[in-house]
């Protein structure tokens, strides 16, 4: 997910943390579908809330002007930064209309707020082309495969349609809790470590926060 820099900060967050390795960091996670003037869907936008500790390594040095703030100016190139490089990681978003993937273009309307002790990602994922979903079934998944970063969607609104047809219905699958057993077995794996052995994967890509949206 994210450049040199914004890597040596999560593997510090690790370090100084606690034994558990897997997840480094926490997000908590809000999606829009969002659809054009025409009922085709044409996007998601992602607001993703970081943990307190990933957000103190991330923020050190950005106050540019020492005026204990951190302005959306000055946080700008670490947005940047974090969107251009999550695409190495397919933005932890997949999108399929019926049996087919939907690809994105590149991120727009990215910036990044602080508040509260924590960075909160804003940014808007065009589909590369605009689709009609007239009878299709959409689904949407927001998670990390690797279970580097877990999403936890936000209790009131996880997932959300904009200007969607009328007789479009969302349906939101939160991931199944993990057993404790397979808590632990995760939590011993080496901060280092991005990738999984199969079996291991079989586990993680379960823990999808999945959006389910069909139109009539």
């Amino acid at each position: 997910m994210w450049k040199p820099s914004v890597l040596a900060a999560i593997l510090a967050v690790a370090a100084a943390g606690s034994a558990a390795a897997h997840p480094h960091v926490f997000v908590e996670s809000r999606a829009e579908v969002v659809f054009d003037a025409g009922g085709r869907l044409s996007a998601v936008r992602h607001v993703w809330r970081f943990d307190e500790a990933f957000t103190a390594f991330a923020v050190q040095g950005l106050d540019e002007n020492g005026d204990g703030e951190l302005s959306r100016e000055e946080l700008q190139p670490l947005a940047q930064i974090n969107v251009e490089s999550l695409a190495e990681y397919d933005f932890f978003t997949y999108l399929q209309l019926g049996e087919g993937d939907v690809p994105f273009g590149e991120p727009q309307e990215y910036w990044l707020d602080f508040y509260g002790g924590r960075l909160t990602l804003f940014y808007t994922l065009p589909v590369a082309e605009p689709r009609i979903v007239d009878g299709a079934t959409v689904k949407l998944d927001v998670y990390d495969p690797s279970y580097f970063v877990a999403f936890e969607m936000t209790r009131d609104t996880p997932f959300a349609m904009v200007d969607a047809p009328q007789a479009c219905k969302l349906t939101f699958t939160p991931p199944p809790e993990l057993d404790a057993s397979m808590a632990e077995t995760l939590a011993q794996i080496p901060q280092s470590e991005r990738q999984l052995s199969p079996d291991l994967m079989q586990v993680t890509e379960t823990l999808s926060n999945s959006a389910t949206i069909g139109c009539k």
